[in-house]
């Protein structure tokens, strides 16, 4: 055993980091799991067609579309788990 002093430590360089402003991290995350903006995208046009046709007066069509909604919905939902899920196993490996 050596009876000297413990050798000095030098610290490590962290490693420097740019900031990720919104429009990166957005297109980042679409590029990941591109499905959830294009369910958003599509409940947002259901929605809109349902409300406009409320607004004429089309019940039948405006509570289609409201159902329409509902499964859009449904899918961003299963989408965005989806996305997660696949995620999740690429960061296991």
């Amino acid at each position: 055993m050596a009876a000297g002093p413990p050798p000095p430590l030098e610290p490590v360089p962290l490693p420097v980091l740019r900031e990720e402003g919104f429009g990166d991290k957005f297109m980042r995350k679409t590029r990941e799991n591109p499905l959830v903006p294009l369910g958003c995208l599509c409940t947002l046009c259901v929605l809109t067609y349902g409300l406009i046709s409320f607004k004429r007066g089309n019940m039948r069509q405006s509570q289609l579309m409201m159902r329409a909604r509902v499964l859009a919905q449904g899918f961003t939902f299963a989408a965005l788990l989806g996305g997660m899920a696949v995620t999740a196993m690429k960061s296991r490996k």
